[in-house]
């Protein structure tokens, strides 16, 4: 399990999401983490908890046969971490890779908040291409 330092905690988020295991990457989540899919609107794309997270993440990832997340830059604050990153889904038919800019907040090793903003047109393209 990750320290308490922020940028290695959501890093280290990031390492378990690439095998695709959503169970391994929820060990790195309290139990009242908000988590927002900017695009979707904050009312709709906002889930809680390990439970709330599991049910976006697990049907979207399914497909996925590996991920990989390219960091390109962070930036932290306190317990505030920025994190701009190259998301990567190899799915059956190939890749498809979208920017996105995540905001966390980790508290006690533990994220507590977590926001990413992607172009949702660049994600649907994508995802048309490769069905």
């Amino acid at each position: 399990m990750s320290s308490n330092d922020p940028l290695r905690t959501v890093l280290d988020f990031f390492r378990a999401f690439e095998g695709n295991d959503v169970e391994e990457a929820i060990k790195f989540v309290a139990d009242d983490l908000e988590y927002v899919n900017v695009p979707f609107g904050f009312e709709a794309g906002t889930v809680i908890g390990p439970d709330g997270m599991r049910a976006v993440l697990g049907p979207a990832f399914a497909g996925v046969v590996r991920n990989e997340f390219i960091v390109r830059t962070t930036a932290t604050n306190g317990d505030t971490v920025f994190v701009e990153r190259l998301d990567r889904h190899q799915l059956a038919n190939g890749w498809a890779e979208l920017p996105v800019n995540g905001v966390f907040t980790v508290r006690d090793g533990k994220i507590t908040h977590w926001r990413d903003y992607f172009d949702m047109n660049v994600f649907a393209t994508q995802m048309a291409a490769l069905a």
